[in-house]
């Protein structure tokens, strides 16, 4: 695995894990630590791991931009720092892996978003998310795109204009993550729900998860275009007529791919 000055990355098995490792600024994102992202997440992408854990070492999981990085920058260079955030932040759904985040402490503006941007979420009970900007000067405009996409309008703009932050078990009401659980469990439940996600054929899983994206967000009928073409393309794939073979001959399936 390559060496990363603000990650730690780790192979284990199947499994990239994925640690943003800045303990003394909460894991915010500076440029540095975007783009240590964006290139860990585009190299675990073009490999053979099936999915990605993605964690927080320290006090927090993210606090979200670096106020050090972002006050000292003029409109061009915040506009390419708030690009590059978004570049990250596609790519992670962009990826062929299942990418789950595993939440610890705080997840806030950048970093509820990155949590937002992931295929599922696990959380430790003691976590707290928030898009603070609504009670500062510095609105979180882009951190709600992938938050609204997840929790709907209503409370998209109790997180917004209030800042105010959520606790875990709220979160997993409202759909910013799949589970909240004791602390003690996290890794155990992150590890049981990406087993669950990962199993059966790698490349239905990845041409699954990324037409699930481009139809989320169109209209009915423009979705049923894009996934009926997809999964009919798809039937005739070597995991597709394993999967089909074995349960009509009742046996365990081989997965090619």
């Amino acid at each position: 695995m390559s060496d990363y000055e603000h990650l730690r990355l780790e192979q284990d098995g199947d499994t990239v894990r994925i640690t943003m490792n800045r303990p003394h600024r909460r894991n915010s994102l500076t440029e540095d630590h975007l783009r240590e992202l964006l290139h860990a997440f585009e190299t675990t992408g073009r490999g053979d791991a099936t999915g990605i854990v993605l964690a927080g070492e320290g006090k927090a999981f993210s606090s979200g931009h670096d106020f050090a990085d972002v006050a000292e920058r003029d409109l061009a260079r915040v506009r390419e720092l708030l690009r590059l955030c978004t570049t990250v932040m596609r790519t992670v759904q962009e990826v062929p892996q299942v990418v789950i985040a595993s939440v610890h402490a705080t997840a806030w503006a950048a970093g509820c978003q990155l949590v937002a941007s992931c295929d599922l979420a696990v959380a430790a009970e003691s976590a707290t998310f928030a898009l603070p900007g609504g009670k500062g000067g510095w609105f979180c405009h882009t951190p709600a795109v992938p938050v609204a996409r997840s929790v709907g309008r209503k409370r998209l703009m109790e997180l917004a204009l209030t800042g105010d932050a959520i606790d875990a078990a709220t979160a997993a009401d409202w759909g910013l993550i799949n589970y909240a659980v004791p602390d003690a469990e996290l890794d155990a439940r992150v590890d049981d729900l990406l087993a669950r996600a990962t199993r059966g054929s790698r490349l239905s899983k990845a041409v699954g998860k990324q037409t699930l994206y481009a139809q989320l967000d169109r209209p009915e009928a423009d979705a049923y275009g894009v996934a009926a073409e997809v999964m009919a393309s798809m039937s005739q794939s070597g995991g597709a007529r394993e999967g089909m073979a074995a349960f009509l001959g009742k046996r365990a399936a081989v997965w090619p791919d």
